[in-house]
């Protein structure tokens, strides 16, 4: 193949956003779409490879895989390395722990599968996994198991027909990924059958190479399409909204566009788009793509566990700073030898030590994993026993293993003795209150009714293949409000959790439950930290904090985005009574107890603050029978209960 440095210069356009989305520059909010880019460029490329492996005769599946090895597994394995070196002075036991797992991950190519079953990549602790940014290179390395073979066959028995193998499975996978943004989006954006299609459409481009159009105006117009497309992306994607699926086609389109107005057509001037990547600065970002791509996420993820806070800036620059200095150390360093004819970079010498490398890092990970992340390193730190009331797991708390008819009214009926009934319907976010019943009994003035279930909130549109009873879960509930005479249901979740699938359900839920006759109340977003409080505790006492307020991690807006699918019920804002402009108290001031049990979920301290502050009181059953909504949700204001 011949070299082309728009291809170069393209990597840099999908670098760069991606660096600059990860430390948090809120002008690229679609940044993460980079990766995007870099699919379809991996498709493009590694077809394009194999092509003229085989028009030689010399295609052979070790050959294949020598190429890989010495472009991917040297530098993984440097960044691995200073990784581990770095995690074993700052990471803490239980993170040091999760740290060397996802070492053995990242090192066999699997981390996607990892982080897919452990990890959001949009969740408020992603940056304090410093691997996180591997899963990419898993999909692609998966990819590259049936990529040659599937090529070879296509050549040798299909006689060329490269659309006709390859369209449908572009198509179904695509298909399958806009499926999985409702009903599976964090499987959808992790997993290679989501992601096939990215690939896929870079290979059909490199081996069903469509000619040029004879005008050069429409040519032009293709490159700054290309453009356009990927712009739109990174500016208007959100992490809050649908990805892959139908948002990804703006990126991958874009660089289909791109790369198929800079192909070599000998007798026709290069297009303005393609001029434009040919730039030298974007040539040499382009370069040292693979290796900022690797060294910029750790960086990025100590840094922010040093500090567990918003970073300004000055350290974002010096982050930037950093990672160039870095990559280009790498590229020059470690990646140019093992691309290089030397004695070690043979197919012998090559899979020996990729053999060697592969084998060390899975037993330094494994050795942290059994060590439990070495606690002999931290000796002033210790996690103490925090008290959190009992959620009656399994039978009032689903944790997803037990069955839904396990549940029962007289087990789950937390306060007694009261004139009404109320239901108590959620997560693990509504089952957070439950510790806090019992204290404020008098003042709630009802029988409150835990009904909770483990990532499933409430909503009766919810469907989720990581829990798919969830949906048959929250039927019941219909059946329990019928049953048990209940007058109000409290409605309560981690809504930054859902927020990517939209809050129309929400709405919907509160609609059903109004013509059924119930008085309905929603409360919003609790705070969440960027790290289990008693970490926080241990470096705010290393920074000489003198108070417990620490910033949230999630966006401060959430509720207000909650707020107007909650029409006809009751909305309670629990950040109005327990943050301030500076943060929120993750412990109380005066006897130092924990708030919180981990990065949000309440302790008991914190769930009889939080129920005293502002859970609704149904002293009177006139509060009840009222539907309308409270003036404050019209307004936006929180409600203020009566307590």
């Amino acid at each position: 193949m011949n070299y082309r440095r728009d291809i170069d210069g393209l990597r840099a356009v999908a670098v760069l956003p991606v660096v600059l989305f990860h430390f948090g520059v809120s002008a690229i909010p679609g940044g993460f779409t980079g990766v995007d880019i870099f699919f379809v460029i991996s498709g493009y490329l590694i077809s394009g490879s194999l092509l003229d492996d085989l028009e030689r005769g010399q295609f052979s599946i070790g050959r294949f895989y020598w190429r890989r090895a010495r472009r991917i597994l040297p530098a993984l394995t440097f960044v691995i390395l200073l990784a581990s070196i770095a995690a074993w002075f700052i990471l803490l036991p239980s993170d040091l722990h999760e740290f060397s797992l996802s070492v053995i991950a990242a090192s066999t190519f699997w981390s996607n599968i990892y982080f897919w079953k452990t990890t959001n990549y949009f969740s408020i602790d992603a940056e304090l996994r410093p691997l996180l940014h591997t899963w990419s290179l898993s999909v692609e390395e998966q990819y590259y198991i049936f990529a040659p073979i599937l090529v070879y066959l296509i050549y040798r028995y299909v006689s060329k027909r490269w659309l006709t193998i390859l369209l449908p499975i572009a198509i179904g996978s695509f298909a399958l990924a806009v499926m999985a943004t409702s009903l599976a989006p964090t499987a959808g954006f992790y997993l290679l059958p989501t992601r096939i299609w990215e690939l896929a459409l870079g290979a059909m481009l490199m081996l069903k190479k469509p000619p040029a159009l004879a005008s050069r105006p429409a040519m032009e117009l293709i490159g700054l399409a290309g453009f356009a497309l990927i712009a739109f992306g990174f500016v208007t994607i959100s992490e809050s909204d649908p990805f892959p699926g139908y948002n990804a086609l703006f990126p991958c389109i874009g660089t289909a566009l791109l790369i198929y107005a800079g192909q070599n057509h000998a007798d026709r001037p290069a297009t303005l788009a393609t001029r434009v990547l040919r730039l030298t600065p974007l040539v040499w970002v382009g370069l040292i793509s693979y290796s900022l791509y690797l060294v910029h996420w750790p960086i990025n993820s100590f840094v922010h566990y040093l500090s567990l806070k918003a970073i300004g800036v000055p350290t974002i620059i010096a982050m930037t700073v950093a990672s160039f200095a870095l990559a280009t150390f790498s590229w020059k360093y470690v990646e140019q030898p093992f691309r290089q004819k030397r004695a070690f970079t043979a197919p012998l010498p090559i899979f020996g030590l990729s053999a060697t490398a592969i084998s060390l890092l899975c037993v330094g990970g494994l050795a942290g994993a059994l060590g439990n992340g070495f606690p002999q390193r931290f000796p002033d730190f210790s996690m103490e026993r925090i008290q959190v009331g009992d959620w009656r797991n399994g039978i009032c708390f689903n944790e997803g293993g037990n069955r839904i008819e396990d549940w029962n009214l007289a087990d789950c009926t937390r306060t007694r003795g009261f004139a009404s009934n109320v239901l108590l319907w959620g997560d693990s976010f509504a089952a957070h209150y439950v510790s806090g019943l019992e204290a404020n009994a008098q003042k709630i003035q009802a029988n409150v009714i835990q009904y909770t279930y483990a990532g499933c909130p409430p909503n009766l549109s919810y469907f989720s293949y990581a829990r798919p009873a969830c949906t048959r879960f929250n039927e019941q509930a219909l059946s329990i409000i019928r049953d048990a005479g209940i007058q109000a249901v409290i409605l309560s979740g981690r809504w930054t959790d859902y927020e990517v699938r939209g809050f129309d359900g929400l709405q919907k839920t509160i609609d059903r439950l109004r013509d059924m006759g119930v008085k309905v109340y929603v409360i919003g977003q609790s705070p969440e930290f960027i790290a289990d409080v008693q970490k926080i505790a241990f470096f705010a006492k290393r920074q000489h904090a003198v108070n417990t307020s620490w910033p949230m991690a999630m966006d401060p807006d959430i509720n207000k985005r909650v707020l107007p699918f909650v029409k006809g019920a009751t909305f309670i804002d629990p950040l109005a009574y327990l943050c301030d402009g500076a943060g929120c108290s993750y412990a109380d001031a005066g006897t130092r107890q924990f708030l919180y049990f981990d990065y949000g979920h309440f302790s008991s301290a914190g769930a009889t603050l939080a129920i005293l502050k502002y859970w609704p009181s149904f002293a009177t059953g006139s509060e009840i029978a009222k539907q309308s909504s409270n003036p404050g949700t019209a307004s936006g204001e929180p409600p203020q209960p009566a307590l």
